[in-house]
C-alpha cells in the first residue's frame, strides 16, 4: 500500500526545470526537429570555422572571378561553393561568416538584455525618480536615428572591428528591453510575494532578480530567442548596405550583397544563395526553439 502512495505521490509532483523543457519539446515535433537541426547547424559552423583558414578562404586571386562549383583553384583546391568576384572561396566564407553572425548576433543579444532587464527592472521596482531618470534617458535615445548613428560610428571609428560593431550595436539596442520590462515590472511590483517579502526585510536586490525576475522568465526567454534573430538580421543587413564588418571579415550579408548585380542573381546563384537559405533556416529554427522555451516557461510559472 504504501508503495503505492510513493508512486501516486512521484506522479503528482509537476515536471520542473528540464524535464519540463524536454516535456514540451516532445510535443511539439517541429521544435523538436528545429532544435535537431540548429544544433547540427551550428555544430558544423563553429567546427568547420575552427577547420578553415581565413587568409586562404579571403584570398584573392583574379584568375578564379566567379569559379563554378566543383572547380580547381590555381592554388590546387576545390571550391565546393564556387568563387565570388575576387576569386574568394565561397564554401570558406559561408562557413566562417555564419560563424561571425551567430557569434555577433548572440553577443549583442546577451549585452543589451543585462542592461535592458536589469535597468527596466530596477526603474518599475522602485518608481519615482529613478523611474523618471532612467525613462527619460530610454526616451531619449528611442527618439535618435540609431540606424543612421550606426552607419556613422562605423564609418568614423579607426580600427574598426567585429567588437566594435558589437558595442555600437549593444549601445543602442538595449533601450526597447529597458522599457518593456520596467512596464511588466511595476505590475509584478504591486503583488503580495513582493510586500510579504519587503515586510520580512528582504533586501530590495533579492527581491527584485531572485522573486520578480524568475516571473518575468517567460517574456525574457521570448524576448532573447526573438532578439537574438533580429540581431543576426541587423548584422547582416548592415554588411550588406556595406556598414557592418570590415571587408576583410567573412560575412553572410557580404555573399548576399552580391546579389545586388543582376549577372549574379541571375546566373551565379551559388554565391548568394547558400547564404541566404541559411539565414533564413536559422532563424526560423531559433524562432520555433524560443516557443518552446517559452511555453515551458508558462507552464513553470502556472505550476508554480
Amino acid at each position: 500500500m504504501s508503495e503505492k502512495k510513493d508512486v501516486v505521490a512521484q506522479e503528482s509532483v509537476p515536471p520542473m526545470g528540464l524535464r519540463m523543457i524536454a516535456r514540451e519539446f516532445k510535443k511539439d515535433k517541429i521544435a523538436m526537429f528545429s532544435l535537431g537541426l540548429l544544433v547540427l547547424l551550428l555544430l558544423f559552423v563553429f567546427i568547420g570555422a575552427i577547420l578553415t583558414d581565413q587568409d586562404k578562404v579571403m584570398y584573392v586571386s583574379i584568375f578564379d572571378k566567379y569559379a563554378e562549383p566543383g572547380a580547381i583553384s590555381t592554388q590546387g583546391h576545390k571550391f565546393l561553393l564556387g568563387a565570388d568576384e575576387g576569386g574568394r572561396d565561397v564554401f570558406g566564407q559561408l562557413v566562417i561568416g555564419a560563424r561571425n553572425s551567430v557569434l555577433i548576433g548572440f553577443a549583442i543579444t546577451i549585452i543589451t538584455s543585462i542592461i535592458g532587464v536589469g535597468l527596466g527592472i530596477i526603474s518599475g521596482y522602485y518608481g519615482g525618480m529613478i523611474d523618471n531618470i532612467l525613462m527619460r534617458i530610454v526616451d531619449f535615445v528611442m527618439i535618435l536615428p540609431i540606424m543612421l548613428i550606426i552607419i556613422v560610428f562605423v564609418s568614423i571609428i579607426p580600427k574598426y572591428n567585429v567588437w566594435s560593431f558589437i558595442f555600437i550595436m549593444s549601445a543602442f539596442y538595449w533601450v526597447a528591453k529597458a522599457r518593456l520590462f520596467r512596464s511588466k515590472t511595476l505590475s509584478e511590483a504591486r503583488r503580495d510575494y513582493v510586500s510579504a517579502s519587503k515586510t520580512m526585510g528582504t533586501s530590495d536586490f533579492k527581491i527584485m532578480f531572485r522573486e520578480i525576475m524568475p516571473n518575468l522568465s517567460s517574456l525574457i526567454i521570448t524576448n532573447l530567442t526573438m532578439n537574438f534573430a533580429a540581431n543576426i538580421g541587423i548584422e547582416t543587413t548592415l554588411t550588406f548596405l556595406g556598414f557592418g564588418l570590415p571587408t576583410n571579415v567573412p560575412s553572410l550579408g557580404t555573399l548576399i550583397g552580391y546579389a545586388s548585380s543582376g549577372e549574379v542573381l541571375v546566373n551565379r546563384q551559388w554565391i548568394w544563395l547558400p547564404a541566404s537559405m541559411l539565414i533564413l533556416v536559422l532563424m526560423l529554427c531559433i524562432n520555433y526553439v524560443g516557443q518552446a522555451f517559452k511555453r515551458s516557461a508558462d507552464a513553470r510559472q502556472r505550476l508554480g
